[in-house]
């Protein structure tokens, strides 16, 4: 481990990411916490870990950045004390909330609530980011089935307040860079020893805009929404059995009683519990 980036989401993750990443560093995201160490993480935010725990998760790892890590940054410092860290900051408050509800607005769109309901994929995702939000944010962001998610501002932005006193009081003078990623390369490349790239300087998610370009890009999301297409055409297919035997043959119990097995071994298949 080279970087722990402390900075909370919304701070410019995206951008160090593809920074870090043009550096010629392993970055661990969260997308990769959830899809290699899904596990780990469900045992450290339910039962708690060691820094034994973390050493183990980032041993072959350089850098790791947004929540669950930015959360514990200190306990996987402990684990890799020679570890440089690196701490994101917006110009104030009001626009790194402005920010932040703006992701929550792009997450409660159509398409991924969908996705949600017909792929085991996602509803597995979202159940990690939901014990994951519930560890370190509290009881402060709601989802539901129709509209947006809802958050607590004031929660919000108290957790805010105390992760940025927290890490600024607590760690190492010497190991830590405040940083805007406004700032581009000079500030990063001096504090990591390493030559700036010809390459201008990355800026990603303005806006929100990494969750349409994930969709289109991620191994795990364009795996979902081939089970979101085959989930459709599945229950399209059932219903539509279900409906021309019930027209044709409305006394037949047996059919009926046939087409809910099937329809339940589908479901199944995808992940889902019995209905009937």
């Amino acid at each position: 481990m080279k970087v722990i980036c402390a900075g909370s989401p919304k701070t410019g993750t995206k951008t160090m990411n593809a920074a870090l990443n043009e550096l010629g560093y392993l970055v661990y995201d969260y997308m990769e916490n959830y899809e290699f160490l899904g596990k780990e993480w469900h045992k450290i935010v339910t039962e708690g870990g060691t820094k034994e725990d973390f050493r183990k998760m980032f041993e072959n790892v350089d850098a790791v950045m947004d929540i669950p890590c930015c959360h514990y940054w200190e306990q996987i410092h402990e684990a890799f004390p020679d570890a440089k860290i690196i701490f994101t900051v917006r110009e104030n408050e009001d626009d790194w909330y402005r920010s932040f509800h703006n992701q929550v607005a792009q997450n409660s769109s159509i398409v991924v609530k969908l996705l949600g309901i017909l792929s085991p994929t996602v509803r597995i995702m979202n159940a990690f980011g939901q014990d994951v939000a519930g560890a370190i944010l509290g009881p402060i962001w709601r989802s539901h089935m129709f509209g947006p998610d809802t958050i607590n501002e004031l929660g919000v932005r108290m957790w805010y307040r105390k992760h940025n006193s927290y890490v600024l009081n607590r760690a190492p003078k010497d190991k830590l860079l405040v940083y805007n990623v406004k700032e581009g390369w000079g500030p990063l490349c001096n504090f990591l020893n390493l030559p700036i790239p010809e390459k201008e300087f990355p800026h990603k998610n303005k806006k929100g805009e990494i969750v349409k370009e994930i969709m289109t890009t991620h191994p795990l999301l364009i795996r979902a929404q081939r089970e979101a297409l085959i989930s459709m055409s599945l229950i399209v297919l059932l219903f539509g059995y279900a409906s021309y035997n019930i027209a044709t043959k409305p006394r037949s119990d047996s059919i009926l009683g046939f087409v809910a097995k099937l329809f339940d071994k589908g479901l199944s298949y995808f992940g889902y519990q019995k209905i009937v």
